[in-house]
């Protein structure tokens, strides 16, 4: 452990930065795993309705500096062809 007062306070932001990095990460992989779901079982509705709000989340992420730009692009570049290929039911 730190003995200096800067680098224990040094310490204290990075833990708290690190918990809402991981809770940023959390919540991306959770909206794509619920929307690749919903694209595995074909249902062409649940996906539709969950495409826009995965891509906030995605959007938000590349706010946050969780993925980069063009990281971001490709997800939704992809997640939108495979729910434009799913039959419409």
């Amino acid at each position: 452990m730190a003995n200096h007062a800067s680098a224990i306070k040094r310490y204290r932001q990075s833990q708290k930065r690190r918990l809402t990095n991981q809770m940023n990460r959390n919540r991306l992989k959770s909206q794509l795993k619920k929307l690749r779901a919903a694209i595995t079982a074909g249902k062409a509705e649940d996906a539709k309705a969950q495409l826009p709000e995965t891509f906030g989340v995605i959007d938000k992420s590349v706010r946050k500096g969780v993925i980069k730009k063009n990281t971001a692009g490709r997800y939704k570049s992809r997640l939108t062809k495979k729910v434009n290929a799913l039959p419409a039911a």
